[in-house]
C-alpha cells in the first residue's frame, strides 16, 4: 500500500498549485485523507483533511485559498492552493488513514513534494 504525490513546484506569490496524492495496493477502505506540511525550522503543520463524508477541516492559514476534495473511485486526493504566499513554502505530504485489511487500520504517508512560492 503507498501514497505517490504529485504536483508542487515554484511559484509566484498569489499563483496556484495544485498536488495530488494517488492511493494503490490491497486496500480495504480509504478514510481520511489529509495535507500536512513542513517549513525548515517548523514542527509540521496540519493543512487539511477530508472525510469519506467529504467533511473537511482546514488550518486558519489556508482558510479560503486552499480545497481539499478527495474521489473515491480513484483513490485520489487534491490540495488546490490559490493566492499562495510564500510562508506557504514548504514541504507538502499527504496522509491517509486506510483499513489495510478487514479491521486493520494503518497510517500510510506520501513522500514529500517541495512547494515554493516567490516574493
Amino acid at each position: 500500500v503507498q501514497l505517490q504525490a504529485s504536483g508542487g513546484g515554484l511559484v509566484q506569490a498569489g499563483g496556484s498549485l495544485r498536488l495530488s496524492c494517488v492511493a494503490s495496493g490491497a486496500i480495504e477502505r480509504i478514510h481520511t485523507m489529509e495535507w500536512y506540511r513542513q517549513a525548515p525550522g517548523n514542527e509540521r503543520e496540519l493543512v487539511a483533511t477530508i472525510n469519506r463524508d467529504d467533511n473537511t477541516n482546514y488550518a486558519d492559514s489556508v482558510k479560503g485559498r486552499f480545497t481539499i476534495s478527495r474521489d473515491n473511485t480513484k483513490s485520489t486526493v487534491t490540495l488546490q492552493m490559490n493566492n499562495l504566499k510564500p510562508e506557504d513554502t514548504a514541504v507538502y505530504r499527504c496522509m491517509s488513514t486506510m483499513e489495510v485489511l478487514p479491521g486493520r487500520y494503518a497510517n500510510i504517508w506520501g513522500q514529500g513534494t517541495q512547494v515554493t512560492v516567490s516574493s
